[in-house]
């Protein structure tokens, strides 16, 4: 009789619990894929009631996305306009330096557009995931900040293998590190292998970001102030863009001063490993 009976239990319980489960895997995964296909609407009248309720959420969040791509598109194209003709009357201007000083600013204001249309334009989920070897990526972002004059230098195991979207993963590393050159003169990069996560450190000999600063400097177009007197070019979109990009990728990005002075940025990513390169 006990014997019927927890059974019946059990089987009551994986009953409520699976949809559940179900439900729990499909939010996670919408949180870094808005293109996933809708859930299966059938089963019992709660199950299809939920199913219906959660894909006209996504739906609806797919809508914001786009109209917000094509606000911010539409906002690029009516202020280039403008900036163009400003910079054909600008050339009018008799006095050099003044000349010389709106162009500057009128390219700041172009760079700034382009940087935000980009930023708008984020698609985590057009690009397909793939297996790669994050060493060899890091090595290509590496040789890029060097070839630009940067003095980059990375450690790490000789291979390891990961499945992620490359393209994405290497557009963050390359803002991180491009930083790093920018503000703290060099970049070190590590990378380590820890239980269910990859981890890439990016390290600077810079000022460091004062603590109480490190969620706001995520912000778009937030920047810190000069600690210098030579100026530094810049949107304030590179750490923005790298987090959303890494946290599309089911990663994060946290930031640490180190005690030997400059910054520490940490990527985390889960280590999904379904087969091994070809090594």
């Amino acid at each position: 009789m006990l014997t019927s009976v927890l059974l019946v239990a059990g089987w009551v319980l994986q009953r409520w619990t699976q949809p559940l489960t179900y439900f729990a895997a499909a939010a996670e995964r919408l949180g870094t894929d808005i293109q996933a296909p809708p859930l299966d609407e059938r089963g019992p009248f709660e199950v299809r009631t939920a199913a219906k309720a959660f894909n006209r959420m996504q739906a609806r969040i797919r809508r914001l996305v786009e109209d917000r791509i094509a606000l911010a598109a539409a906002i690029a194209h009516d202020l280039g306009t403008p900036i163009t003709r400003l910079r054909l009357r600008v050339e009018e201007i008799g006095e050099e330096e003044a000349r010389r000083a709106i162009l500057q600013d009128l390219q700041q204001m172009q760079r700034m557009i382009a940087a935000t249309l980009g930023f708008a334009r984020l698609d985590f989920t057009a690009e397909p995931t793939e297996m790669l070897d994050v060493m060899s990526l890091v090595q290509r972002v590496a040789d890029d900040a060097s070839d630009a004059g940067g003095e980059v230098n990375f450690s790490g195991p000789e291979h390891l293998p990961l499945r992620t979207r490359p393209i994405a993963l290497q557009r963050a590393l390359t803002n991180i590190v491009e930083n790093a050159v920018k503000y703290g003169k060099r970049a070190r990069i590590s990378v380590a292998e820890q239980p269910g996560a990859i981890e890439i450190a990016v390290e600077d000999d810079g000022p460091g970001i004062p603590e109480p600063l490190h969620a706001e400097i995520f912000e778009p177009f937030r920047r810190l102030p000069q600690t210098t007197d030579k100026a530094i070019d810049g949107t304030g979109l590179g750490l923005t863009v790298a987090r959303s990009l890494i946290r599309g990728l089911g990663g994060d990005i946290t930031l640490a001063n180190r005690h030997e002075g400059g910054l520490r940025v940490m990527i985390t990513l889960p280590s999904v490993r379904e087969t091994r390169l070809g090594m």
